[in-house]
């Protein structure tokens, strides 16, 4: 069992766009399906699908490339995590500053 879901998501996005993969499969709950719909809304994802199998079911991420399919997310990372808390106003959040992208 993995001990940080969230991070687990965020390796597998990273390591998909490495391998320039097509779509990335993460382990479904709550929080990474809204994490993948405001990837979304702000480009850095085609889009994702929730497909259900007799566990906890699947999020199929969609990786965006661009014109010489080099990817969209050049650097991801999850700033607060379990062994180091790190507290924002909730307007000082922005998801840009952590996913750097090439547009």
């Amino acid at each position: 069992m993995n001990s940080d879901p969230v991070s687990d998501m965020l390796t597998r996005i990273r390591n998909g766009c490495r391998a320039r993969l097509e779509r990335v499969d993460v382990p479904r709950s709550g929080l990474k399906v809204q994490i993948a719909e405001i990837l979304k809304a702000e480009g850095y994802i085609e889009g994702y699908r929730e497909v259900s199998d007799k566990r906890q079911g699947i999020i199929e991420v969609k990786l965006r490339y661009d014109q010489n399919r080099d990817p969209i997310i050049v650097g991801i990372k999850r700033v607060s995590r379990p062994g180091l808390r790190r507290y924002h106003r909730s307007e000082e959040r922005r998801v840009g500053k952590e996913c750097r992208s090439r547009w």
